[in-house]
């Protein structure tokens, strides 16, 4: 711990005990002196706050988005399965209903993460959940495959952009010596908007040759939420003073000292008057940052990670109702396998969440990598129903457990200028290997379920190995 703002997380009460107002320090003798003091900034009176309420509503907002943005991809499992026999789809059709959504997801993350950097994270989250929300709606009334893409396009542009957004929002007002763990909680939301994409999935979807548009129908929820977080959220304080607006910056940081019961300082130093607006970097001058020498070797690494996590995760969970399917299980019995097999993410997330405050971001990152990899092997290999079951959980446990560390990583290697960007390409790129995934699926089942799964196992080793080279920022303050 050799960041101030970190150290003032532990040492309060001795600061305290040694001081008086206006910076008086008592000697073991009894005699005051008194010594110059500096006024912390903004920043560092954020990080020195404990978990407060205001945190909490924050987490919980952000968490109910992401967790709606879960349902909708896990929707989409559910909803090629039953469509293959519906609309008799083959696998080649299905895989570019999947893709689509894949490619808006690719363009909604880079052009996210930028948007992020130039007009502030509330808004552009706000902006995403509308979209996705409304596609997602749309989608229930689609006549024919050629309009159910484009919608999926459409939806994947607002869900693309809103992860990233959310993560590096969240990560700016988290505490130093808990933000990995928070980040990982905000991540777990997904597992609930995945186990609630599994429970429309066996409980309506199966119900009648509509109930896929029933299930996109619920998937609309989205937007409504929407109009909530726009008013409710707070703005970071990082951005807004990067952009000169330091009233609102100040307004902030009060609001969530007054959460904890913190009186906030009246120091000389501490200006609430806003300054002109820069227009910022450009955004050929935000993509460069990315690759500068401080930051070159986390972006390279980065993208190596996404980009494998989200080819075998993608490749393997949209698939795997469908694989059962084909393997010769019933509808309503595949889906009640893969509701069971997403259970097991909520305690995945759980120890991702412990662990990557004991041991550290990549080291965390790196093991459920490689125990995705192992788990990958056997349940390509699985033959009875307690083996699918058993390995199908600890893929999931794995693999859920390496996105919390993922997502908690990401937006921490980067300074607030580039903080959503950095996120947003990082997403991009992984979302290219989200398109490719289902496409490659079907080509690759041709050889069989063991070999599918055992590439799937070849991108996490690899992913492991990135994760190994990236940059830790356990503990320290964000820039």
């Amino acid at each position: 711990m050799n960041c101030p703002a970190a150290r003032l997380q532990f040492v309060p009460s001795a600061y305290l005990r040694r001081t008086g107002a206006g910076g008086h320090i008592l000697h073991q003798n009894g005699d005051v002196s008194t010594a110059p003091t500096t006024p912390r900034t903004r920043s560092e009176r954020l990080d020195a706050l404990p978990f407060t309420k205001a945190h909490g509503r924050l987490l919980v907002g952000s968490g109910v988005g992401w967790a709606l943005d879960a349902m909708d991809v896990g929707l989409v499992s559910f909803v090629l399965a039953q469509l293959a026999v519906q609309w008799q789809l083959g696998n080649t059709e299905l895989s570019w209903i999947a893709s689509a959504g894949f490619i808006g997801m690719a363009i909604g993350a880079t052009l996210g993460g930028l948007l992020a950097d130039r007009v502030g994270r509330r808004h552009v989250f706000a902006i995403t959940l509308l979209v996705f929300g409304i596609a997602t709606g749309a989608s229930a009334l689609a006549w024919g495959l050629g309009v159910l893409i484009v919608l999926r396009f459409i939806v994947g542009l607002g869900l693309g952009a809103e992860l990233p957004v959310a993560s590096t929002l969240m990560s700016e007002f988290a505490p130093p010596r808990i933000r990995g763990r928070i980040i990982v909680f905000l991540e777990a939301f997904w597992a609930i908007g995945w186990i609630a994409a599994a429970l429309i999935g066996y409980l309506v979807v199966p119900t009648s040759d509509d109930g896929w548009r029933w299930a996109l129908a619920i998937g609309a929820l989205p937007a409504v939420y929407a109009a909530i977080v726009r008013t409710r959220l707070p703005e970071s304080v990082r951005f807004l003073e990067s952009r000169g607006r330091h009233r609102e910056a100040e307004a902030v940081v009060r609001e969530f000292e007054a959460s904890a019961g913190v009186a906030h300082p009246e120091a000389a130093g501490d200006t609430t008057t806003d300054t002109p607006v820069s227009a910022g970097l450009s955004v050929g001058e935000r993509l460069l940052g990315l690759w500068v020498p401080t930051h070159r070797r986390d972006t390279g690494a980065l993208w190596i990670v996404w980009f494998c996590v989200n080819f075998s995760y993608y490749g393997a969970f949209i698939w795997i109702p469908t694989i059962l399917v084909a393997s010769g299980f019933s509808l309503v019995r595949s889906f009640g396998f893969t509701l069971i097999i997403t259970l097991a993410q909520i305690p995945g997330y759980a120890v991702s969440a412990w662990l990557i405050e004991a041991w550290g971001r990549k080291q965390t990152l790196a093991t459920f990598l490689a125990g995705s990899a192992v788990s990958a092997v056997l349940f390509g290999t699985a033959t009875t129903e307690p083996m699918i079951i058993v390995f199908g959980m600890c893929l999931s446990f794995c693999n859920l457990g390496a996105w919390g560390a993922l997502y908690a990583t990401t937006p921490e290697l980067y300074p607030t200028a580039l903080r959503a960007t950095g996120a947003g390409w990082a997403a991009g790129i992984g979302r290219i290997a989200s398109i490719i995934a289902p496409l490659s699926v079907p080509v690759l089942l041709v050889a069989g379920q063991a070999l599918l799964f055992s590439v799937f196992a070849a991108f996490f080793v690899v992913a492991a190995v990135a994760a190994l080279f990236l940059s830790d920022m356990r503990g320290r303050s964000l820039d």
